[in-house]
């Protein structure tokens, strides 16, 4: 499989239901998030609250993604938003302990379908939360990817993406706030 079969579109009400079918079909992704977590850590809510909660999201324009498309499928995607959209990311401790500028974008979730895994969606996913991101005005992005140089990672746990996806698209590395986890981050210029 190429990744240039893939296609890119945004998360929004015309492609809520192509994600949430994706969703469904994965139980909730990780037994009900719905990737809602980055949102709001777990408030405890059933799978049923957090779908509710993320439509309304979506219909508000308040959670964004690149969903990627094998044809008309849905097969994963990349989300992405503000700090103020997107407050919650793991390893916050480490992160907030050298007191960071905050970013005007994070890149906080991945996700590929059973059978898409390692066949290149997260590539696509992030190239075209780029893509948005230069469409909504550019600014400095930044990432938490896992680096699995030289180790093995399931790539069902590599929901914060992999470094070397980032830096294959001119990411650099910032500073270390994990063992394998990275800051990374990249000034994507506004689209023309």
């Amino acid at each position: 499989m190429s990744m240039t079969a893939y296609e890119t579109k945004p998360l929004d009400q015309t492609t809520w239901a192509d994600f949430a079918a994706l969703v469904e079909a994965n139980n909730g992704i990780w037994g009900g998030c719905w990737c809602m977590w980055y949102h709001r850590k777990d408030t405890g809510e059933t799978p049923a609250k957090k779908r509710e909660a993320k439509e309304r999201l979506v219909l508000e324009g308040r959670a964004h993604a690149a969903l990627v498309y094998d044809g008309t499928k849905c097969t994963g995607w990349c989300q992405f938003g503000s700090p103020e959209e997107l407050p919650c990311i793991h390893n916050s401790r480490a992160y907030l302990a050298a007191k960071p500028k905050l970013p005007d974008w994070r890149i906080t979730c991945f996700f590929s379908s059973k059978g898409y895994r390692g066949k290149g969606v997260a590539f696509a996913a992030l190239s075209g939360a780029i893509e948005q991101i230069e469409q909504m005005g550019g600014g400095r992005v930044e990432g938490y990817p896992e680096d699995t140089e030289g180790r093995k990672a399931s790539p069902s746990f590599l929901f914060n993406g992999s470094l070397s996806i980032f830096e294959r698209l001119q990411f650099e590395r910032v500073r270390l706030i994990g063992k394998h986890k990275w800051v990374v981050n990249r000034m994507v210029h506004p689209g023309t």
